[in-house]
C-alpha cells in the first residue's frame, strides 16, 4: 500500500497558459511588416533580428545559437514565407522547436543554403537537416525571393520549395524522424548572415494526438501525491509557478495509472543531482526506474534504466533545462534526451499499468520540472 502525503504550494505568480489558436482554416499572419510584435530574439543579443523594407532581417550579431521564434507552439499548420538569398548564405526554418535543448534534433529544421546542389545531401537546401535530403535543389540564390511552403499534419510531412515538391514523407515511419516533437515553435536563424523573410503566415489544421497535462502550473497537484517520503529527510514538491521543485526523499506519484505512454518533460537539476522517473510502479521495488544523475561514470547515469541497462550519458549540464521524452509500449523502452536516443531496451517484464513517480533521492541535491505531458499509447 503506497503511503500518501499532502503537497505543499508556495504562493506564486498564477499560471499563463499558451494563447489560444484561430479556427482551424484560417490564414493568419505572423509578420505585420514593420514590427517584430509576435515574435522573440532567443539565445542572442537584441540586435540579432530586426526589421527593414517589410521584412525581418538577420544580422551580424545573430551567430548561432541566435534564432528568431513565434509566440506559441503549433502541432499541425500549413506555413508560408518567403526568404531573400544573394550570394553565400546559410540558416534555417524550425518548427515544432523546444522550450529548451537542441532544436534541429528535439524539433525540425529546413535548411535554406543558397548553393544548387546536384547531388541531394542530408544538408542540401531545402533538407530536413542533417537527416532526409530534398527530392531536388531550386533555390534562387542571386538576390532574389524564394517561396516555401511547409504542411505539418502528423505524421505525414510535405515540403514545397518554389512551387514544386521536396518532400513528402510519413515521419513515423523514419527511424529518427519518428520520436521528435509533434508540437512546438516556428523559427527562423540566419546564422550571422543577411538573410531576410516576409510574407510569413500560418493555417492551423485540427490536432492529431491528445496529450495530457500533468504539470504546468500549481492548479495540477491534485493529479499527483507525495508517497515514500522518508521521516529524517521529507520530500518536498514545491510548486513555483510553471515549475515544480523536488528535494528530500520519497516521491511524487500519480493519481492515474499508465501502462503503455508517452512521457515528454523538461528537467534540471543542481550538480551530481540524484533521482529518476519511476513507471509501471505500484510502490517498493515494484517499478522500473529511469535514473536521473548526471555523473557521466556512474555505473547507472542519467537515463539509465536502473539494474537492467546502462545509458549512453547524454549532453546535459548542471543547472540547464534538458527536454526528456520516454515511450513505454508493452516490452520496449526508449529515452531520448535533448533530441539523442540515450536508451532502447525491449526486455520488460512487468506489463500490467502502475503509476508514474518523480523520485527525489537526495536530500539537499534540488531538481526542478516543468511542462509534463502524457499521452496514451
Amino acid at each position: 500500500m503506497l503511503r500518501r502525503t499532502l503537497l505543499r504550494t508556495l504562493p506564486v505568480v498564477p499560471f499563463l497558459n499558451y494563447p489560444l489558436p484561430g479556427a482551424d482554416g484560417e490564414w493568419t499572419s505572423l509578420f505585420d511588416g514593420a514590427t517584430l510584435n509576435g515574435w522573440t530574439i532567443q539565445e542572442g543579443p537584441e540586435s540579432s533580428y530586426f526589421v527593414t523594407d517589410g521584412a525581418i532581417a538577420g544580422s551580424p550579431a545573430a551567430e548561432f545559437p541566435a534564432w528568431l521564434r513565434s509566440a506559441r507552439k503549433y502541432e499541425n499548420f500549413e506555413l508560408e514565407f518567403e526568404y531573400f538569398l544573394k550570394g553565400w548564405m546559410d540558416g534555417g526554418v524550425y518548427f515544432h522547436a523546444p522550450d529548451h535543448g537542441h532544436r534541429s534534433r528535439c524539433g525540425f529544421k529546413i535548411s535554406l543554403f543558397h548553393q544548387v546542389d546536384a547531388e541531394m545531401r542530408p544538408n542540401s537546401p531545402g533538407s530536413i537537416y542533417p537527416v532526409v535530403a530534398p527530392r531536388k535543389v531550386n533555390v534562387r540564390n542571386k538576390g532574389e525571393w524564394n517561396q516555401m511552403k511547409i504542411r505539418m499534419d502528423w505524421p505525414r510531412l510535405t515540403v514545397w520549395s518554389n512551387g514544386e515538391m521536396i518532400h513528402d514523407l510519413d515521419v513515423e515511419s523514419h527511424p529518427e524522424l519518428k520520436y521528435r516533437l509533434s508540437s512546438g515553435y516556428i523559427g527562423f536563424e540566419t546564422l550571422s548572415y543577411p538573410m531576410r523573410f516576409r510574407a510569413i503566415r500560418i493555417r492551423e489544421l485540427p490536432s492529431r494526438q491528445r496529450w495530457k497535462v500533468l504539470y504546468r502550473g500549481p492548479e495540477d497537484l491534485a493529479k499527483w501525491t507525495v508517497t515514500e517520503s522518508n521521516e529524517r529527510a521529507p520530500a518536498r514538491f514545491d510548486a513555483l509557478g510553471a515549475v515544480l521543485r523536488s528535494d528530500g526523499l520519497g516521491n511524487l506519484t500519480t493519481t492515474e495509472k499508465f501502462k503503455d505512454f508517452a512521457l515528454q518533460l523538461y528537467i534540471r537539476g543542481v550538480r551530481h543531482h540524484n533521482g529518476g522517473i519511476l513507471f509501471r510502479s505500484h510502490g517498493g521495488r515494484e517499478r522500473y526506474e529511469i535514473q536521473l544523475h548526471d555523473v557521466e561514470e556512474a555505473h547507472y547515469p542519467t537515463g539509465s534504466l536502473y539494474y537492467h541497462q546502462r545509458a549512453r550519458y547524454p549532453r546535459i549540464e548542471p543547472e540547464q533545462w534538458a527536454l526528456y521524452q520516454v515511450w513505454v509500449r508493452d516490452r520496449t523502452l526508449v529515452v531520448r534526451i535533448n533530441g539523442e536516443n540515450v536508451l532502447e531496451y525491449d526486455k520488460l517484464e512487468r506489463l500490467d499499468a502502475g503509476f508514474i513517480e518523480l523520485q527525489a533521492h537526495q536530500a539537499g541535491r534540488w531538481m526542478e520540472y516543468k511542462e509534463i505531458l502524457v499521452r496514451h499509447l
